[in-house]
């Protein structure tokens, strides 16, 4: 039986086991025949059990229960759910990650009394990769664009991006997200529509609908080719997690428990130096702490840092022994007629490239009078690798070779598999063939 027919009878199933217990089911509205719709409903309430069920060890198994959306079906969701179930390591690939992130994300959205499927959103929007980075410069775990956090207030400085940061991220898309819901008549789907394709294309587009007599639900409007397919991705992704058994999906487990604790740095610190206080290696530390994006925390931030669960204690005794010296220190100086950044690095014991970075000089000119910063600290050589990866994207063209795929190449780059496609506009169905041209954009260094 074909994948379709497998979920069409998974469906029929739970439609037909809940209708003694659940509410009526409110039909859809109206949808554009070529659409080819197959029980299309609105998301309902969870429909109640006889008791409650134990605590859920498994993170997958606990957001299932809480979904309502997966018995949605058209034509384009199942174009979604087959381009997914084709992605045969998203799944293991999201779950690895979802290790660190889901469980935070899954929690304020229930706190919020959200539905679940929201939780969801981060694995369309970035696969769950908080470094992603788009040709839009969407950035983060629920990809947000310069201009929408500038609107939102997310905190943005040299030292921190809290687009990539998990708990501000998570806030102001929830926030935004709740926004969009009410604006839009409490529907989830245009509200969803209205956080990919912008709120004011979406109003047109209802307004356009409206005029000509029109349905003005998401499925009727007229929008852009990436938002008509952003919706239906991510309830194709509410089926296959709600019903993997039946599709014979492995999604390997996650525990359902916190993954960190907040840990105080007392001071700005290098990230080289938390990371082993921490025991940690860097990368690690850094996948924790995404928002950080330099050689060291930032100074105006929180001085916090998040650590695995039962680091806490041992980065914090570490904490405690740490000199003055020991910290990220600060020296203003005045640059000298003669001077050169080569001179300044020999003088205070530092780098030239930390230098630059840090003052934001490109090349080597510098201005007798002018003010540098020099940080002062035993471990900044090391740290200048953070800084080198934390860089933002540039555009970088790529030859493919034998035996690539788009996985092999998204992992070559530390990039998503959706970013490849959408970078170059893809046809997800063909096959990479040997001497293609890609576009990509990858941190420099």
């Amino acid at each position: 039986m074909s994948l379709r027919g497998i979920l069409l009878v998974i469906s029929s199933f739970f439609l037909l086991a809940g209708c003694q217990t659940s509410p009526p089911v409110v039909q859809a509205e109206t949808v554009p025949a070529q659409m080819e719709s197959v029980s299309i409903m609105e998301p309902t309430a969870p429909i109640p059990t006889s008791k409650p069920l134990p605590p859920a060890k498994d993170l997958w198994e606990r957001i299932r229960r809480e979904l309502t959306w997966q018995d949605i079906h058209n034509g384009q969701i199942g174009k979604a759910r087959d381009h997914l179930l084709a992605q045969h390591d998203y799944l293991p690939v999201v779950s690895k990650r979802a290790e660190i992130y889901l469980y935070y994300i899954v929690e304020e959205v229930e706190r919020r009394g959200l539905p679940m499927e929201i939780a969801l959103l981060p694995l369309v929007e970035s696969t769950l990769n908080p470094f992603a980075y788009s040709s839009q410069h969407a950035a983060g775990l629920w990809q947000i664009i310069p201009s929408t956090a500038k609107h939102l207030g997310v905190q943005r400085n040299w030292w921190y991006d809290g687009r990539k940061d998990l708990r501000e991220s998570t806030r102001i898309a929830l926030d935004y997200l709740e926004a969009l819901h009410a604006q839009f008549d409490d529907d989830w789907l245009l509200a969803l529509a209205a956080y990919n394709g912008g709120k004011g294309r979406v109003g047109r587009a209802r307004a356009a609908n409206e005029s000509k007599g029109r349905p003005t639900n998401y499925w009727a409007l007229d929008l852009p080719r990436e938002t008509e397919k952003y919706v239906p991705k991510l309830i194709a992704l509410t089926a296959i997690i709600a019903y993997a058994d039946g599709l014979g999906v492995n999604i390997p487990p996650v525990p359902n428990s916190p993954a960190f604790e907040v840990a105080d740095t007392g001071g700005q610190i290098e990230m080289l130096r938390a990371a082993d206080l921490a025991g940690m290696e860097l990368k690690a530390l850094r996948a924790y702490n995404p928002g950080q994006i330099r050689w060291a925390t930032a100074p105006k931030q929180a001085q916090e840092l998040l650590v695995p669960i039962g680091i806490g204690p041992r980065f914090a005794e570490g904490i405690a022994q740490l000199t003055p010296d020991d910290r990220v220190t600060w020296e203003h100086y005045r640059i000298q007629r003669g001077d050169s950044l080569i001179r300044i690095a020999r003088k205070f014991d530092t780098d030239v490239g930390l230098l630059r970075e840090v003052n934001n000089v490109r090349g080597n000119m510098i201005r007798a009078g002018d003010t540098m910063m020099i940080p002062r600290g035993s471990g900044w050589a090391g740290s200048l690798a953070l800084a080198t990866d934390n860089a933002e994207r540039v555009k970088k063209g790529y030859r493919v070779r034998r035996g690539d795929s788009l996985y092999v190449i998204a992992g070559k780059f530390n990039v998503s598999i959706d970013e490849i496609i959408s970078w170059n506009s893809l046809d997800e169905r063909k096959y990479l063939q040997p001497g293609q041209r890609l576009t990509l954009y990858v941190s420099e260094g």
